[in-house]
């Protein structure tokens, strides 16, 4: 019997973290959600904008997500805010909780996503970018454009 082919839908990205930070290696975790979670997020309805990922006793979790409450559920709701923590390979867990130790590398989310009924967060080891190699980055984006469009016209 052919396998299905596994559907991703996407929750929430977050942009801004591209622009910000050079990115050094990504991983995709696993996340502990409880239900009334779950139901909010099948609603799109997250924020990643100030998150970003913690070690805490050689487990990963992530910190400043923002998943509103689920309003049919409640008594029963969780906290918005609250800390989930983040499933993933113990080597890569390894590695990474040594790299965050250097001075300026962090761990933040990229996206967030449906992965069949599975939620899966796309995490990131970073280290911030500076003024000069933003603007690099925003002129080889704006000449790659360009190009692609001229291509378009050409057509």
């Amino acid at each position: 019997m052919a396998r299905q082919p596994e559907t991703v839908r996407s929750i929430a990205q977050n942009r801004k973290a591209r622009h910000e930070y050079e990115i050094i290696e990504e991983i995709e975790c696993g996340i502990v959600l409880v239900g009334s979670e779950v139901k909010s997020l099948r609603g799109g309805r997250a924020s990643l904008q100030e998150a970003y990922g913690m070690f805490r006793r050689n487990e990963l979790f992530l910190v400043g997500m923002h998943c509103p409450e689920y309003p049919q559920a409640g008594p029963m709701n969780h906290a918005p805010l609250r800390e989930r923590k983040l499933l993933a390979a113990g080597k890569d867990l390894l590695r990474w909780s040594k790299a965050v130790r250097e001075k300026g590398v962090t761990i933040v989310p990229l996206e967030m996503a449906f992965r069949g009924h599975l939620v899966k967060v796309l995490m990131a080891l970073v280290r911030g970018k500076k003024v000069h190699d933003k603007r690099e980055t925003q002129k080889r984006r704006d000449a790659e454009r360009d190009m692609r469009q001229a291509i378009t016209r050409r057509r």
